[in-house]
């Protein structure tokens, strides 16, 4: 049996075929990144023109535009690392939660399953219990059957980023989500000066074709990720994951929306961390060990 915050590393990232949605997401990434540096942050910085001959208001915007699109990706970039590569965490080894055999039943009288003051049961009023890992369930924990793990407070396992999204990365999932819609609308508000410009001046068709591309393509991607920022924003002020969301709108269950609502300022600290002036950067992650929602 595997450990609680471990997963087969070499297995897992040995599935090349799993990691297109991650070579997708790269390369839209250097797409734009690419297209703003070069057609649009090289075009205000006239690097190619002598200096006494270029437009200082210009160059100056160009150097403000391109330190803050760096910074802004370089976090967006970080926090996709982090989703990525953080476990989202899993049912602890010991402490009670390893399914007992029928010779083995009764009550742990020892560790967090002692501890836990469990909400969710089966329809019988039973603890739940996984039959892959072998381990009873603590409250909002899911099985993946990709990831092949139990996982705490498991939102959704996203192929983006190929992992599971749970207690431990949730934070980074969302201000991926922030950072990523952030410099969505950083690029398609300052690019479309040059967008417009290659259009009114002599340039060649390539140049022009590839601005109204890039601009066209970061609008799409803008206003999908926003609805899917709005979206998430939604569930945390609700306190629901994904699944507990579709498995009310499915009716698969008897989800409660209020059930671990306490608030929407301790609903966002649940997934943001407990200090609101850290929010929004990628630290001060959530306090608590995923298995008590009380």
């Amino acid at each position: 049996m595997r450990g609680a915050d471990s997963y087969d590393d070499g297995v897992r990232f040995g599935e090349l075929s799993k990691l297109l949605p991650v070579l997708m997401v790269v390369s839209m990434i250097v797409f734009l990144y690419v297209e703003y540096v070069l057609l649009h942050g090289l075009r205000l910085l006239q690097l190619d023109v002598p200096e006494v001959v270029r437009d200082k208001a210009e160059f100056r915007r160009g150097v403000g535009e391109l330190i803050a699109f760096h910074v802004i990706t370089g976090m967006l970039l970080y926090c996709f690392m982090r989703c990525c590569l953080t476990l989202p965490g899993s049912i602890p080894d010991g402490q009670g939660w390893e399914l007992r055999t029928e010779s083995e039943e009764g009550e742990p009288s020892t560790g967090d399953m002692k501890r836990a003051s469990l909400t969710e049961k089966k329809t019988t009023g039973e603890r739940r219990h996984c039959k892959w890992c072998l381990k009873y369930k603590p409250d909002r924990t899911h099985h993946c059957r990709i990831c092949n793990t139990c996982v705490i407070r498991m939102d959704h396992h996203c192929p983006w980023v190929y992992n599971c999204i749970g207690f431990r990365n949730h934070k980074y999932f969302i201000l991926l989500l922030i950072y990523t819609a952030v410099d969505l609308l950083f690029i398609v508000a300052s690019m479309f000066e040059s967008v417009w410009w290659s259009t009114r001046t002599d340039v060649g068709p390539a140049i022009m074709l590839n601005l109204i591309l890039a601009e066209a393509f970061a609008c799409f991607l803008a206003v999908i990720n926003w609805l899917f920022l709005g979206f998430h924003f939604w569930l945390t002020i609700k306190a629901m994951t994904t699944l507990e969301f579709c498995e009310k709108s499915m009716k698969q269950s008897g989800y409660n929306s209020s059930m671990f609502q306490r608030g929407w300022y301790q609903d966002i600290c649940c997934v943001l961390g407990p200090n609101p002036l850290l929010w929004l950067l990628p630290c001060s992650l959530p306090t608590g060990d995923g298995l008590n929602w009380t």
